[in-house]
């Protein structure tokens, strides 16, 4: 039994935790860091990293049915999937050296393969070493939610902890929700050659503007993905190979299932009772400094509730080192927390939707619109279905969604203005390189003008005035 002192604890060595750990060993604080299972947590092994790669694969396949209007002869892809899936293997390999335990064990990290379990205020059992902290951060994440229906625990099922070990290209994907796990991997695997059927209970893509998710879907269902909303799954049968739903809206068959109902929190092994820390089903419970009810002790990422997103935990965890090294007080503030889709047409958004904004703001709202159809980029790689809204109060973005080729990479934009106060006046001034989706993002703003300049006839008799006296 090895008795450890360490200024800071770190509980899991997913994205949150491992910024939290380098960035304090970095600048003289004694780490300690803990992971009971894979270092990079599900981000890189199970989560954003290998699930965009199988969207990479899906999209190359589906570029080469998609040339004619340029051109090009479409071909019919011949689809490896288990090259595929070694595609995934390679991309989480080639990242996952910075996360490693070698990494941070260079960075002077003392770093234990080892679940850890609070047994006071400030001590947690981990393996033999009794570990003494004058800090804890609590980063352990998430997982997969598996629902109790009836059944499901007789039937074989992939999770996205499985999903991307899977070898054998499914016949007939079925998918049980419709957020953005079930989404994107419906469109990674309809493109990869595979039937796929989506059941969602309420409305897929439903935490999302309606009428954005609508063009994302859509997009969907042409390419040959059945979406079923308003589908509760409520009895699974059948053996592997040969699987059969029962939903509230009919039955559905198909040879392999993956669940993808949402997730809970990673903390059943840590005994957070000992330390004097509450928490509810749906996350720790933190104030705006991520501190718990015990306030040695802090939570950070999808523990400490509200969005599950990797690009949280590591604003997470910025906010904890000056905190926790400089005793300087950091609140956390959730207005610029953009979120991303990457189902293509990608779909994005930061601050609040137009309905969210119209329930807060009433006629003080202005929403500022602009389609991608009529961007010249767009036009030229044949990307024009999409769509931006800005919803602006007093001059300043208030939120933006967007649908549409590279939303992911245009919301960035509005996340800066939200965050720093900029009016839409700045982002108007701003120049983007002709022609880009970038242009996007500024004529946006410039929408928001138009009306105020074109169409106000006081701006009209000023500019009479104006070249009547003007020499």
């Amino acid at each position: 039994m090895a008795d450890i002192k360490t200024d800071l604890l770190v509980i899991g060595a997913g994205s949150g935790g491992l910024s939290v750990a380098a960035g304090a060993v970095q600048m003289g604080a004694d780490v300690t860091l803990l992971e009971g299972h894979k270092m990079g947590g599900d981000c890189l092994n199970y989560g954003c990293v290998p699930s965009k790669a199988l969207l990479a694969a899906g999209h190359a396949a589906h570029a080469m049915t998609m040339g004619a209007a340029m051109g090009v002869t479409p071909v019919a892809p011949q689809v490896d999937y288990a090259a595929a899936k070694d595609h995934v293997k390679s991309v989480i390999d080639t990242i996952a050296p910075v996360d490693s335990q070698e990494r941070f064990e260079g960075l002077g990290v003392r770093v234990i393969r080892e679940f850890g379990r609070f047994t006071g205020p400030r001590t947690v059992q981990a393996g033999e070493h009794t570990i003494s902290a004058r800090r804890v951060i609590i980063a352990t994440g998430s997982s997969p939610f598996v629902p109790p229906i009836p059944g499901l625990d007789s039937v074989p099922y992939q999770t996205n902890e499985t999903l991307f070990d899977l070898r054998e290209k499914p016949d007939h994907l079925l998918i049980i929700g419709g957020g953005p796990i079930g989404m994107e991997m419906a469109q990674a695997h309809i493109r990869l050659g595979c039937k796929v059927t989506v059941i969602e209970g309420a409305k897929a893509l439903g935490k999302d503007d309606p009428e954005l998710a609508a063009i994302a879907l859509d997009a969907l269902r042409e390419e040959g993905v059945e979406i079923v909303e308003g589908a509760l799954a409520q009895q699974i049968s059948g053996s592997e190979g040969d699987i059969t739903v029962e939903t509230s809206a009919g039955r559905f068959h198909g040879t392999h299932l993956l669940v993808a109902a949402g997730r809970k929190l990673n903390i059943d092994k840590l005994n957070l009772e000992a330390a004097g820390i509450e928490y509810e089903r749906t996350g720790i419970t933190v104030d705006d400094r991520l501190r718990t009810t015990n306030k040695k002790v802090y939570a950070i990422g999808d523990v400490a509730g509200g969005l599950h997103f990797t690009h949280v935990a590591g604003y997470h965890a910025g906010l904890i080192i000056r905190e926790v090294l400089f005793g300087l007080p950091a609140r956390v503030k959730t207005a610029h927390i953009p979120w991303a889709t990457y189902t293509d047409p990608e779909l994005a958004q930061v601050g609040l939707t137009e309905a969210q904004a119209r329930e807060k703001h009433g006629d003080k709202l202005e929403v500022a619109r602009f389609e991608y159809h009529h961007n010249d980029r767009a036009i030229a790689i044949r990307q024009t279905r999409g769509l931006i809204k800005v919803m602006v109060v007093k001059g300043r973005p208030v939120g933006a969604s967007i649908v549409g080729y590279q939303a992911g990479e245009l919301i960035a934009t509005w996340s800066l203005a939200i965050a720093n106060g900029i009016k839409m006046a700045g982002v108007s001034a701003m120049i983007a390189p002709y022609p880009t989706i970038a242009e996007v993002n500024k004529r946006a703003a410039g929408a928001y003008f138009s009306p105020k300049l074109f169409d106000n006839i006081k701006v009209k008799r000023v500019v009479r005035f104006v070249q009547r006296w003007l020499p």
